[in-house]
């Protein structure tokens, strides 16, 4: 056993006392020490709960025949730390979190470990560190909020951001906003809606390294309790066989992973995510793929942001088992594929079925023909962009209008909150990409209030930094190469012609070559705002969003 590097012979007599002077016995000493990789806290919904979902992984641990050893990780709330300086950490905590869990893992050395994970990016960060330590390992999340009601309609997270922009347009009253911000969040769990948290959740689950229903059962259920003593149970199984992430995380699954994203019309930042997901074992994805993947898949699936449904709904219909069979029908899905519950996807699917097929759609009736995300290229971003198409009214899936240009979040939102806005307007907010941000923060605020406000239909956002999982819109982010590293979005003029064409894969500059290299030789060299701390070594490591964002080798 990989433990008994710190617990067997002679030699090991000292460390063997450590354990006993926390209670350890003997014969738990002896048996297999299974690390239980806790991110509970007190500031992300998400992870309130967390310890009573650790005290269940850990009675299946020992039920198993195991001993669970629980330590914790950090987390932040995204929507906590929205549209202030706390978001430029959000993305940059997932290599910490991953750091953070590989310095655990190989000073002390446990026989396998057990994730208990569930918000933004403790998800992406616990995967990466699980591929990169390759020793047995299974994930089960805290599971999704319910979403809220308010006088008979369902309401979450983003109906308050959006409210902002309702009360500023004067659509809504305050003594209203009270009213929903006091409902719309009722209880613990993942925001509601196919918003990041939920998005990698569900990608975890067609990945392979979550049993069925990880994704989608709701945290208040008593059927996540049973289901987190089921992964305690199952990941002494996997030790027992010696099945490891990158056995289980192979090129075939994370493209079944790509294919679920697509049809459920996941968040953005699962183009950031499963690339860097994917670096941690080997695998290369490119941008490029998301798009063949997404030809190849329909929309099935129009959950909050994008439509009226939320994940509760989708676990209702069949969760993701049911969403993987309707797709294999395409032969999108490799069933070979083997997963942490022991069995293979074609095994999982074999009593899967859609139980409701409003929320789970049909290949015949899909919401579109392709996949909820699509990658765009262009003069304006020849490395890449990131759109949620499912969540782009038809009205804006060709676009053209006026750049407004501001070179910060802040900046852009007072002229949005202000009026300055107009029909017709492409507002591009640049110098916020991992680098230039740094962190590459989320650009709700600006794209809930355009909404908010009535003007989703009629502005367009773009930008180096990314999006929400819960923004809907014409929102193109990580836009590549970005502003700090001297991409194209550096050489916008207020007043230039900007034109967007989903369907078509295209971002166009509408400004000739020669104006373009005029601009490039009397563009100023970027300096960063941040130059101390982790912020600045973060911007001084990472890479393009393009490549998933991950640290330089």
């Amino acid at each position: 056993m990989r433990s008994d590097l710190m617990k067997k012979g002679l030699e090991r007599a000292p460390h063997r006392s450590l354990f006993k002077a926390m209670g350890y016995t003997d014969e738990e000493i002896a048996r297999p020490i299974i690390g239980v990789v806790n991110s509970a806290n007190e500031i992300i919904p998400g992870h309130i709960y967390l310890d009573l979902i650790a005290g269940d992984v850990k009675a299946g641990i020992r039920m198993a025949g195991g001993t669970p050893v629980e330590f914790p990780v950090i987390g932040v709330c995204d929507g906590i730390a929205m549209n202030h300086a706390g978001m430029k950490y959000s993305l940059a905590s997932r290599e910490l979190i991953a750091d953070s869990i590989e310095i655990m893992a190989t000073a002390h050395p446990f026989d396998a470990l057990v994730f208990i994970t569930n918000c933004d990016k403790i998800v992406p960060g616990m995967l990466m560190a699980a591929l990169r330590l390759n020793i047995p390992s299974i994930f089960i999340s805290g599971g999704p909020m319910l979403a809220g009601r308010l006088q008979g309609r369902a309401v979450d997270l983003i109906s308050v951001f959006e409210g902002v922009g309702a009360v500023k347009a004067k659509k809504m009253t305050s003594p209203e906003l009270q009213q929903l911000e006091d409902c719309a969040c009722p209880g613990c769990g993942s925001c509601s809606g196919m918003y990041t948290a939920n998005s990698m959740n569900c990608v975890t689950e067609a990945l392979g390294l979550g049993l069925p229903g990880h994704g989608t059962i709701p945290a208040v259920l008593a059927a996540r309790h049973r289901l987190a003593k089921q992964a305690g149970m199952k990941i002494m199984d996997l030790l027992r066989k010696n099945v490891r992430p990158r056995d289980i995380a192979t090129l075939a699954a994370f493209k079944n992973a790509m294919a679920v994203d697509m049809a459920l019309g996941c968040s953005t930042n699962t183009v950031l995510h499963i690339p860097a997901v994917a670096h941690e074992a080997g695998i290369k994805l490119d941008l490029d793929l998301f798009n063949k993947i997404s030809e190849k898949t329909p929309n099935l699936c129009k959950l909050s942001p994008a439509g009226p449904y939320h994940i509760e709904d989708l676990d209702a219909a069949g969760g993701i088992q049911a969403v993987m069979k309707v797709i294999s029908k395409l032969g999108v899905i490799s069933e070979k594929a083997i997963t942490v519950s022991g069995k293979t996807v074609a095994a999982n699917l074999k009593t899967a079925r859609v139980l409701n097929e409003e929320v789970i759609r049909p290949l015949d009736k899909p919401y579109s023909k392709q996949g909820g995300i699509a990658i765009l290229r262009g003069n304006l971003a020849p490395d890449g962009a990131v759109v949620k198409q499912s969540a782009v009214a038809q009205s804006m899936q060709v676009n053209e209008g006026r750049a407004r240009v501001f070179d910060s979040e802040d900046k852009a939102i007072a002229a949005i909150m202000g009026g300055k806005i107009k029909p017709g307007d492409i507002v591009v907010i640049r110098y916020e990409g991992p680098k230039g941000g740094p962190g590459m923060p989320e650009m709700l605020s600006p794209t809930s209030a355009i909404v908010g406000m009535g003007l989703d239909k009629s502005v367009a956002l773009l930008t180096d930094g990314r999006f929400s999982g819960g923004t809907q819109g014409a929102a193109i982010g990580h836009i590549s190469p970005e502003a700090a590293e001297s991409g194209p979005i550096a050489l916008v003029k207020e007043g230039d012609i900007i034109s967007i064409d989903i369907p078509a894969k295209k971002l166009t500059l509408n400004v000739d070559d020669a104006e373009l290299d005029k601009r490039r030789k009397s563009l100023n060299v970027w300096t960063p705002a941040i130059t101390t701390g982790y912020l600045a070594r973060y911007a001084k490591m990472v890479t393009s969003a393009s490549t998933g964002a991950v640290f330089k080798d």
